[in-house]
């Protein structure tokens, strides 16, 4: 039964992307239903899978599906097999759920494209490669569903291909994501060469008798892998790129899936990161980085989805802080990317009900005055900002304060950093909040907004409610502790302070930020003023994150190509033109001898017959 029910999971989108794919414009008329059928039947042989789980006690509940032996060389042994446990059961939940609710949003948000069938099959098979990354039960088969996910992702992310800023933003997004699968497929050589063995339990047994230096290199390689997919500094320029995508592929691509693979590969790999301190110290580092990267440039970007990519990239930046907290972070990490599947999918896809009402106007500086005019989408979009803000009793609430409290206990370095992202978070969003829906009306002369439709609003809806109440829920007689723990173990430490004065300080860090974000906001201007501060310059720009690649990689690039050219054409095409011209020029002096004229051979005649006859002379004599 099992066995079925997991095949059903992973094969209907698998299914669903091939028949939409494949079957061309026959299919245009029901293949976007078809697409969320099949994602209907995933999601419901997922709730299935984890209804039986709740039946079997604790240590009985993973579950292991050999399919076949895949791969057979030499010493190496690769099953195609299939492992469900309590981590890979909340990955599954999560990209069926909300990935079938982005599907249903969709149908309303593409209505009117004319590719709409092949954006669902695009859909499809992102979902598909990402349930098989987190349903393997090896570190290659997993690299197998790591790669869909890219590939999928530069389909949609380049889905508008006839826009060439969408063409350049998927090709950015597909070279900077190859530069993380390198240290995937390097950590997996090692692991072969090292361990002799690539599924996770053979690593994990493994990896405990190996000299220092392997986890520490595995751990790093692997953290390469996670920066480059999770968009963590120094790989995050392709995140904000990916905006040119349709607004649903924001939602999947920042809440439900890619961005949370990364996540989800260090938190698999523990058992690697707790035998090297030096390795989480990296992973903490590269956590605290993206979150505050990420929280300035969302705080001064006015395109709506480029301030959530912000976002995203900061509160992914929790969840690589958590888990390279080791035990007393794995389990929150996971916890923060639940909830936050929920409250940052119902915040894209209320940003794409704003811009489906505004003639897909992205600039929030040309919004205002929309509470009164899209309320069912202010209001869904309300209670993603206070979940995302951390507003007790919301989801975020729960999710990141346990963060925070984790990052204290860990060092005042770590928990300073998680209260400033939580600062700037509540900033950012405020100023989202009050530039979209509050302040005064400033729109286009074309602009006649509108409430989106009820299969844009109800998918909509269903994740506020998750964004209102799944915190709670989870943490609920420590509920995720108690389930994830047997997988990732669980360390409980207490922070420095005590526990009230931590929630003071956190909760005046918020209520700072709301402050500074409606204070600054409360008349914003309909253009973006030009003279502005270094800081904010360099937020706008990414905080120069594309000048710094461009100096660092392509400049020199650039640099060693032309000198390729020069050698090439002054040196090799040089040698190889001069032959040519030799061989012109001696063509062009016989050329000559060859006129034509008779008198000119017989000249030729006797005067070859004259210098014979004194060659043979001077020889006699001689």
């Amino acid at each position: 039964m099992t066995t079925t029910l997991l095949l059903l999971v992973l094969l209907a989108p698998a299914l669903g992307a091939a028949v939409l794919l494949l079957g061309g414009r026959r299919t245009n008329a029901w293949g976007p239903l078809a697409a969320i059928g099949v994602m209907g039947a995933a999601t419901a042989g997922a709730l299935a899978l984890f209804g039986a789980m709740l039946t079997r006690p604790a240590a009985e509940r993973p579950v292991g599906v050999l399919l076949y032996e895949w791969l057979a060389v030499g010493d190496l042994r690769v099953p195609f097999g299939l492992y469900l446990d309590q981590l890979s059961m909340s990955f599954v939940l999560l990209i069926t759920i909300v990935g079938t609710l982005i599907h249903v949003y969709s149908l309303g948000y593409m209505a009117h494209d004319p590719d709409r069938r092949l954006f669902f099959g695009y859909l499809n098979l992102f979902v598909a490669a990402m349930l098989l990354l987190v349903l393997a039960d090896n570190y290659l088969l997993l690299y197998v569903g790591w790669e869909g996910v890219g590939l999928a992702s530069y389909l949609l992310i380049g889905f508008y291909r006839r826009r060439a800023s969408a063409a350049t933003a998927a090709k950015k997004a597909f070279l900077i994501n190859r530069v993380g699968d390198f240290g995937l497929s390097v950590a997996i050589m090692v692991m072969f060469t090292m361990i002799g063995a690539v599924t996770f339990s053979a690593v994990d047994a493994g990896i405990v008798a190996m000299p220092g230096w392997v986890p520490l290199v595995l751990g790093l390689l692997l953290l390469l892998a996670a920066a480059g997919k999770s968009a963590q500094f120094p790989l995050q320029a392709w995140l904000f790129d990916a905006m040119e995508g349709p607004t649903p592929v924001s939602a999947l691509i920042h809440a439900a899936t890619m961005v949370t693979a990364g996540v989800y590969l260090i938190v698999r790999s523990a058992a690697i990161y707790d035998l090297s301190e030096t390795a989480r110290t990296a992973v903490i580092v590269v956590g605290g980085i993206s979150i505050l990267f990420g929280a300035i440039v969302g705080s001064a970007r006015d395109d709506i989805k480029k301030a959530l990519a912000g976002s995203t990239m900061s509160q992914i930046g929790y969840m690589v802080l958590a888990a390279g907290l080791g035990p007393i972070g794995y389990v929150f990490a996971i916890f923060h990317l639940l909830t936050h599947g929920f409250f940052k999918a119902n915040l894209f896809l209320g940003a794409g009900s704003v811009m489906h009402g505004m003639n897909d106007e992205v600039n929030m500086r040309r919004y205002g005055g929309l509470a009164w005019v899209m309320r069912l989408t202010f209001i869904t979009f309300l209670i993603g900002y206070l979940a995302i803000i951390g507003v007790p009793p919301f989801a975020g609430f729960y999710s990141k304060d346990s963060i925070i409290e984790a990052a204290l206990a860990h060092s005042w370095t770590a928990g300073i950093v998680a209260w400033l992202g939580a600062g700037l978070t509540a900033m950012y969003m405020t100023r989202m909040v009050m530039m979209t829906f509050l302040t005064k009306r400033r729109w286009q002369p074309d602009a006649h907004p509108h409430e989106s439709p009820p299969v844009m609003i109800i998918p909509m809806a269903l994740l506020a409610l998750g964004s209102a109440v799944l915190g709670y829920l989870l943490v609920m007689n420590d509920a995720f502790e108690h389930w994830l723990e047997p997988v990732t173990g669980f360390v409980h430490e207490d922070p420095p302070l005590a526990m009230p004065i931590v929630y003071g300080i956190t909760f005046g860090v918020v209520g700072l930020g709301v402050l500074i974000g409606v204070l600054a906001n409360l008349h914003p201007a309909a253009e973006a003023p030009t003279r502005v501060n270094p800081l904010v310059r360099a937020a706008r720009a990414d905080l120069y994150g594309d000048a710094i690649n461009e100096g660092l990689f392509m400049r020199p690039g650039q640099v060693l190509t032309a000198a390729t050219v020069i050698t090439d054409r002054r040196i090799v095409d040089g040698a190889v033109m001069a032959v040519a011209d030799l061989s012109t020029g001696a063509g062009d002096q016989l050329r000559r001898v060859e006129n034509g004229f008779v008198r000119s051979y017989s000249l030729a005649l006797v005067a070859g017959a004259v210098i014979v006859l004194a060659a043979l002379l001077l020889l006699r004599i001689a």
